[in-house]
C-alpha cells in the first residue's frame, strides 16, 4: 500500500531475529509493553507459530516483522505487524501480511486485533478482512482481555495489588 511514500525494496523471509533487532523495532513504533521484558519478547517470538520479517534490500535492516499463533489447522491469530515508522506507507506492511496470507490459504478462521484506526481498517479490508460486527450473514463478537505484565514477571501474571479471585 502506497500513498505518499514510495514502495521499498524488501526480502520478506521466514526467521526469528536476535533480540537487539527486535527490541528497536518494537522499540520504534512505541510497542513498549514488549520492550519492558525482552526476555518474555524474545521466547513470545521464539514460540510463534511463523515468524516473517522484512529485510531492506541492500542494507538488510530490519523494517518489519509479523508473527503468528495458530494450530495449524483451523485458526491463525496474527499477534503481532509491525512496520518501522520512517518505512510504513510503502508496501511493507501488505508484503508482510499478504505472505501470512498465502501461507495460510488452507486455513478457515484468521483473526487479528488492532487499533481502532480509520488507516488499520482500510488496510485490513484492502486485505479481505473484515470487522467481526460487519460479518454477514450474521454479526459475530469478539473479545479481549489484557492484562498488565508484573514487574517482576510472576508467572500467576497477577499484579502484586490485585487480590486474587474468591
Amino acid at each position: 500500500m502506497t500513498d505518499d511514500r514510495t514502495t521499498v525494496s524488501v526480502t520478506v523471509a521466514e526467521e526469528r531475529p536476535g533480540r537487539h533487532e527486535l527490541a528497536r523495532l518494537y522499540a520504534a513504533v512505541g510497542w513498549t509493553a514488549y520492550t519492558q521484558n525482552l526476555d518474555r519478547l524474545e521466547a513470545a517470538v521464539a514460540g510463534s507459530a511463523c515468524v516473517l520479517t522484512a529485510r531492506e534490500t541492500g542494507t538488510d535492516q530490519l523494517i518489519g516483522l509479523v508473527r503468528t499463533v495458530a494450530d495449524g489447522h483451523t485458526v491463525v491469530y496474527v499477534q503481532d505487524l509491525l512496520v518501522a515508522p520512517d518505512h510504513q506507507r510503502a508496501g511493507v506492511g501488505g508484503a508482510l501480511l499478504d505472505a501470512v496470507l498465502a501461507r495460510s490459504e488452507h486455513i478457515r478462521q484468521i483473526v487479528l486485533t488492532t487499533d481502532d484506526e480509520d488507516r488499520q481498517r482500510a488496510f485490513y479490508e484492502s486485505r479481505g478482512f473484515t470487522e467481526v460486527h460487519d460479518v454477514r450473514p450474521a454479526p459475530l463478537r469478539s473479545f479481549v482481555l489484557l492484562r498488565e505484565p508484573d514487574r517482576d514477571d510472576r508467572p500467576d501474571d497477577r499484579a502484586p495489588d490485585r487480590a486474587a479471585d474468591s
